[in-house]
C-alpha cells in the first residue's frame, strides 16, 4: 500500500493517506454517508481518486486477517 501510511506522530497512528492528514477512516465514513468519489475530489483536491481506490482496498485487506468482532443479534 504505497498511497497509505501510519504516522504515530499524525491523527495518533491511524492510517493515512500519504501526504495529508485524511484518514483512511474518514473518506470510508464520507463513502457510506453517499459522498461521491468526484465530490471526495472537489472537496480535497489534494486526494485522487486513486487515494480512495486505495482506502478501500486497505478497508478490504484488514479483513483478511483471522480475528472476527462478535455481534450482538438482533
Amino acid at each position: 500500500m504505497e498511497r497509505i501510511t501510519v504516522n504515530p506522530k499524525i491523527l495518533g497512528g491511524k492510517p493515512i493517506i500519504k501526504g495529508s492528514r485524511i484518514s483512511v477512516e474518514f473518506i470510508l465514513e464520507l463513502l457510506a454517508s453517499d459522498v461521491s468519489e468526484d465530490e471526495i475530489v472537489e472537496d480535497y483536491p489534494h486526494i485522487t481518486k486513486q487515494d480512495i481506490h486505495a482506502c478501500l482496498r486497505f478497508a478490504a485487506d484488514s479483513f483478511k486477517n483471522d480475528i472476527y468482532i462478535e455481534l450482538e443479534t438482533a
